[in-house]
């Protein structure tokens, strides 16, 4: 699994990082989120889902991993 945040919709309210500050944190310069982890472990998953519920900007994107059979 992998998570994204839009840098353009991020206003750093900082919810993610509160709520799953192993996934998230912010970014000194700009101020928003930034995601700390390229692959995210399965234990993490439901921190993940849950942060990309609770962002008020829509900003985190939560994309599954595709199994190589599927894009055939």
């Amino acid at each position: 699994m992998r998570v994204s945040v839009d840098p353009e919709r991020c206003q750093g309210h900082a919810r993610c990082m509160l709520g799953a500050p192993r996934i998230f944190d912010l970014d000194d310069e700009t101020g928003q989120s930034v995601v700390l982890l390229d692959e995210l472990p399965g234990d993490l998953e439901a921190a993940a889902r849950s942060a990309a519920d609770e962002c008020p900007e829509g900003a985190i994107s939560v994309l599954d991993r595709v199994q190589p059979q599927e894009i055939a």
